[in-house]
């Protein structure tokens, strides 16, 4: 399969914007310092033909973008070191890249088995050879199919937003192509709001965030695709208690099947670990359009929970993530159920897939759902190769 991009163009926002540097959070400082590749796949409608007007025009697309950096200048700027060593964004205006790309394969070829690899995202979404300063924080990349359908990859700097984020900017990005207004409030950029208390109060330890709890090594994986039919999510659902939500009672019976595949020991400690969003859960609540990070990452094992929510989660000193690896025993579930991801129509219909390029290591997990609301739930699972044959015996009850 070959991509060849035609066109690449920095997009700088349509009016001024402020010029300067934006402070990040403890919560921005640990996550991965790299782009978070995104692909939206959209298939050609049916019943178009030559004479209908172009599916995907790359120059409205521009056109919005440019109007939506202006809200979200930040996505303008660029990384950059502060005083002290520490990340900042610097608020420079420069744009975000925005490639259009043709490609020589259909839809079909990668979407109707899609697995997130390093080989789908090197197709579809740009890649910057490194997350550190400088660089530049947004990246976009429209690629033409040879079916006549068109995705959209974007890669967000992670450092700039959470996923609650990003969809609040796909959401603007989209309204605006479509000639409408943004459905959202303004994105609050004041990120001081999560800044630690001087001097910092950690009254307890968690674990969570110790560098002991990421002493994981490397290891090669592969990332596979799992269905959760309707009559396996009810069977799953009986063996919860009462009102377990789907994304638990998917979460518990995938924690499992990976314990089994792994072979862990009965009386082996495992982790779960779950991302939680604090906007509205802090005292006073973030404001709701608050553009940046504020997930913490809730730790479960088998010995109990660590779910509150304090404020002293974070106000140690914040660690990168890079080069920090889960052990084996442990598993991470992100979940999507809920979140609008399927709402990004551009002005030619919503799109028919959505996921992520790429995963980033063995033991990471997305719990999705279809464009529609009865479509069945799947599950994105990142394991060992070699674990995978008992892992799938195990999660279809086999």
């Amino acid at each position: 399969m070959k991509v060849e991009v035609v066109e690449t163009t920095l997009v700088a926002p349509s009016e001024e914007t402020p010029r300067r540097t934006l402070w990040l959070s403890n919560l921005d400082l640990a996550v991965p310092k790299t782009h978070t590749p995104l692909v939206y796949y959209y298939p050609k409608p049916e019943g178009t033909n030559d004479g209908s007007p172009p599916f995907f025009d790359p120059a409205r697309l521009r056109e919005a973008l440019a109007r939506a950096l202006v809200p979200f200048y930040p996505l303008a700027g660029r990384l950059a070191t502060g005083p002290g060593g520490r990340i900042e964004i610097d608020c420079t205006g420069e744009g975000a890249l925005f490639s259009v790309a043709r490609a020589d394969f259909t839809g079909d070829e990668v979407f109707r088995d899609f697995e997130p690899s390093p080989e789908a995202r090197r197709l579809l979404v740009p890649f910057a050879e490194s997350g550190e300063p400088p660089c530049v924080l947004a990246m976009v990349q429209v690629t033409f199919l040879k079916c006549g359908g068109v995705t959209v990859g974007t890669g967000m700097h992670h450092v700039t937003m959470d996923g609650a984020g990003a969809f609040q900017f796909i959401r603007t990005w989209t309204a605006l192509s479509r000639g409408e207004s943004p459905p959202d409030a303004s994105p609050f950029h004041d990120r001081t709001l999560l800044r630690s208390r001087s001097p910092p109060h950690v009254p307890f330890d968690h674990p969570v965030y110790s560098p002991s709890y990421l002493n994981g090594t490397p290891r090669a994986f592969v990332t596979r695709v799992y269905a959760v039919p309707p009559k396996l999510l009810a069977d799953i659902k009986s063996r919860c208690a009462e009102g377990a939500s789907t994304y638990c009672a998917v979460t518990a019976h995938l924690w499992r099947a990976m314990c089994v595949a792994r072979g862990l020991p009965s009386d082996s400690e495992t982790r779960l670990r779950v991302p939680a969003n604090i906007r509205q859960r802090l005292r006073p609540p973030l404001p709701a359009s608050y553009f940046g990070n504020a997930i913490v990452r809730d730790l479960v094992t088998g010995q109990g929970s660590a779910t509150c929510c304090r404020r002293g989660r974070w106000e140690g000193q914040p660690g990168g993530a890079r080069g920090q690896f889960m052990p084996e025993s442990d598993l991470w579930v992100v979940s999507w159920l809920g979140m609008p991801i399927y709402d990004a129509d551009f002005g030619w219909g919503r799109p028919g897939f959505v996921a992520p390029a790429q995963m980033f290591g063995s033991g990471t997990a997305y719990v999705t759902q279809g464009p529609d609301k009865d479509d069945p739930v799947s599950v994105l699972f990142a394991l060992e190769p070699e674990y995978l044959h008992c892992f799938e015996k195990a999660f279809y009850g086999e």
